[in-house]
């Protein structure tokens, strides 16, 4: 599904060269409910970025799909991503002016789909979501585990092959993370939907089959669960 291998990220800050990633290696399989742990600066979310294709790395190799990505031009890069990938971030991205529903179907709008079909689709995953009764609502009139929620809808809407997701509980309180996570955790068990996330809470190590934990822009250690929740340390 994933393969990385020796992939490097360096930032330059004015006359510094910032290492974010410095040789990072490792594969995820189909189904894979995956956490990227570590501390604050360790890379995590770069190295998602560079994942789902919204950045790119300085060196290395990136096969997803089995497709080597890193050699894809700017225009097949973003139909891969619209076709292929999905993605929900820690502030929603949510516009507020839309709709629920509207805010789902901008995506299958994009690729070119019927109304009919763009506005079915949209609807069938907000009801997969338990919003179809907020379908009408704008973004001010939903709580915040709703509005990722309907990120999450979002995201899924395309039937992507993965779905990143960058801190996505980080702006909610612990019994809404849950529910996000339960969600999270259904559509994988169920759908059988790949999910790469990032996390700095230790306690959403319960929900992922593995961990990959960063330090200093490399794997320190890739904790496999044996039980969701139990981990074994590599």
């Amino acid at each position: 599904m994933i393969s990385a291998a020796n992939l490097t990220r360096v930032y330059r800050m004015g006359a510094v060269d910032v290492n974010a990633l410095r040789g990072v290696s490792f594969e995820i399989e189909d189904g894979e409910f995956i956490g990227i742990m570590g501390p604050s600066g360790s890379g995590k979310s770069t190295l998602l970025h560079v994942l789902g294709l919204l950045d790119y790395p300085t060196s290395g190799s990136l096969t997803v799909e089995g497709v080597d990505v890193l050699g894809l031009s700017d225009r097949e890069r973003t139909r891969f991503r619209l076709e292929r990938l999905g993605y929900v971030f820690q502030d929603y991205a949510l516009i507020g002016e839309l709709t629920a529903l509207e805010n789902i179907y901008l995506t299958p709008m994009v690729r070119g789909s019927g109304r009919d079909e763009f506005e079915q689709a949209a609807f069938a995953i907000l009801d997969e979501v338990g919003l179809a009764d907020r379908a009408d609502h704008l973004q001010h009139e939903l709580s915040g585990g709703e509005q990722q929620r309907v990120a999450i809808a979002r995201a899924l809407v395309n039937r992507p092959a993965i779905v990143f997701a960058d801190e996505p509980c980080a702006n909610l309180d612990t019994a809404t993370s849950r529910t996000i996570l339960d969600l999270f955790a259904r559509l994988n068990r169920e759908l059988g939907q790949t999910i790469v996330m990032v996390s700095h809470e230790e306690w959403h190590q319960q929900y992922f089959d593995r961990v990959i934990r960063l330090e200093d822009g490399l794997v320190d250690q890739v904790e496999h669960q044996d039980v969701r929740g139990s981990p074994v340390r590599t």
